[in-house]
């Protein structure tokens, strides 16, 4: 077969672009079930790991506080899902300090007690943070990571000269699927979805507005893993009040 020249593939590039990473990463293999599916058997290592360092916490009073919260955003997290594929959510809490959480394509999920024990985060804060990175899941930007490590891998083949995509541009590691840091813009959309997921459940979006002002105080920080690359606290606080005269409605229509 003959190989394309760097015209051709600048065009190819230029036609991916347009399609959106989510389309590329489809394109390359890795639909949203593919995808899913290694992350579950990700997430799956990582639990054991945890377990073997008896860090994985099923029984303190912060476990159980968690996973109240996330069952009950499941159900409304499971009826925004526009992916096409259902998830298996799951929760699993970890003994540390870390200020942090995270959700791995296909819902599943973690987060570290530090993060409730440290911010003495209230039932209403920790659903503020778990409805944000449950958006992450939702709006599969875990997904369009890995679209944009495919258009930013084939864009320096064509500059060395290469035809094609290599496979190894595309990983599947936990640092991809758990803990890269998403865009600013994608950590937004995380947190308007979130806001609106623990209205729809009955819990305060108001509360959003507190995790960030707790995280504030502390924001110096070098254990602070969820700041990384967020937009400003005041930032994304002053979108979340703009958001405020529609969802308070509706958390008073759900509150418990």
């Amino acid at each position: 077969m003959q190989m394309p020249n760097k015209k051709q593939l600048i065009q190819l590039v230029a036609i991916l672009a347009l399609t959106g990473c989510t389309s590329v990463a489809d394109m390359v293999g890795y639909d949203t079930a593919s995808l899913n599916e290694a992350a579950a058997k990700n997430y799956s290592q990582v639990v054991q790991q945890a377990q073997s360092q008896r860090v994985l916490d099923n029984t303190s009073h912060t476990s159980r506080r968690i996973k109240t919260v996330f069952e009950r955003l499941k159900p409304h997290a499971n009826q925004a899902n526009q992916t096409g594929v259902p998830f298996n959510w799951q929760m699993n809490v970890f003994r540390g300090d870390e200020l942090n959480a995270w959700a791995m394509p296909g819902g599943k999920m973690a987060m570290y007690t530090g993060m409730v024990d440290r911010l003495k985060l209230t039932d209403d804060e920790i659903a503020a943070v778990i409805g944000h990175e449950m958006t992450h899941a939702l709006l599969e930007h875990g997904k369009k990571a890995i679209g944009g490590q495919v258009l930013t891998g084939l864009g320096g083949s064509i500059l060395a000269g290469a035809s094609g995509v290599d496979a190894n541009i595309v990983g599947l590691g936990t640092d991809l699927l758990a803990s890269k840091p998403f865009s600013r813009h994608q950590e937004s959309e995380a947190d308007a979805g979130g806001v609106r997921l623990m209205a729809q459940a009955g819990y305060n979006p108001e509360a959003a507005i507190s995790v960030w002002e707790k995280m504030s105080k502390l924001e110096g920080s070098s254990s602070i893993a969820i700041l990384s690359t967020h937009p400003t606290n005041q930032t994304r606080i002053n979108a979340i009040r703009r958001m405020l005269p529609e969802l308070m409605p509706i958390y008073q229509k759900n509150k418990r």
